[in-house]
């Protein structure tokens, strides 16, 4: 039996996803090697088995919870799109807050020989913004995964992003005092939280995700050792979750940051925090 695009895509229906016809076009393109507007325009046109099989290979790996970026194996963060796989975590929009405070901090010094550090960078999605949006800076990231390196490194290249990629946990690499401005987006979930069961999240690394002492380890870790490879009056900026905002807050200040605020992200939930260090 022929079966058109049409068919196929109305097929998908059932997905369960709020979003089941956007990833079931999304996924039909990748198999056609076509962009989306291509289906609304042949809807009739009729699809080769072997179109049809792969077509039906990756809806279902959607349809047992894959995120359909690691399917795609890309996914959109600032302006431009990484290559995603299981080794990183998946770009989150609520992410690119860091590199929106980071041009309100540091947009008129986009062109001095600054030093950035993203710490865990991952698929390189905050090292590679910073590099792109400030040639100038030496930008370094640093992951504690040999596999999560590569897939950064590749992206980097690809965007011809300056960026140099160390693999070494935290802070444990840096010069002291060598850097003017660090940015991390840590693990920061409690091991026990139900989200860890849905939306996709059994498929992400559970290492970039979950922390130790209710999702606070990482985070104090980072506060206590950034404080050492800062320079006087310079930034930490860290992602954390929704109801860490005191937790961190107190961490910070009991550390000797000073000037701390935390901003909300699109849908309002606290979500980053700055902190300037004062220098010893």
């Amino acid at each position: 039996m022929s079966v058109s695009i049409a068919d196929a895509l109305s097929a998908a229906r059932d997905l369960a996803s709020e979003s089941a016809r956007l990833d079931a076009e999304l996924l039909m393109a990748e198999v056609l090697g076509q962009r989306r507007e291509y289906l609304l325009t042949h809807p009739e046109a009729i699809l080769s088995k072997e179109q049809l099989a792969s077509y039906n290979s990756v809806l279902q790996r959607r349809a047992s919870g894959e995120p359909i970026a690691y399917i795609l194996g890309r996914k959109g963060f600032w302006d431009f799109e990484l290559e995603v796989s299981p080794a990183v975590l998946i770009p989150r929009p609520e992410t690119e807050l860091i590199v929106e405070q980071v041009l309100e901090l540091y947009g008129k010094r986009s062109n001095e020989p600054l030093t950035a550090v993203d710490l865990g960078t991952g698929s390189g999605a905050l090292a590679i913004a910073l590099a792109r949006t400030n040639p100038a800076w030496r930008v370094i990231g640093v992951d504690n995964s040999r596999a999560a390196i590569e897939v950064a490194a590749r992206n980097a290249k690809r965007l011809s992003a300056s960026v140099h990629f160390s693999c070494s946990s935290w802070c444990e690499s840096l010069l002291d005092h060598s850097c003017d401005l660090i940015v991390a987006n840590p693990p920061y979930v409690r091991g026990d939280d139900e989200h860890l069961q849905r939306d996709g999240l059994p498929f992400e690394p559970s290492s970039a995700l979950v922390a130790q002492e209710q999702g606070m380890a990482d985070l104090r870790q980072i506060i206590v050792s950034a404080k050492r490879c800062l320079k006087t009056d310079c930034w930490l900026l860290l992602e954390h979750g929704y109801d860490q905002r005191q937790a961190v807050a107190d961490q910070l200040q009991a550390a000797g940051y000073m000037d701390i605020h935390c901003q909300a992200d699109y849908a309002g939930n606290d979500r980053m925090s700055r902190a300037r260090w004062p220098g010893h």
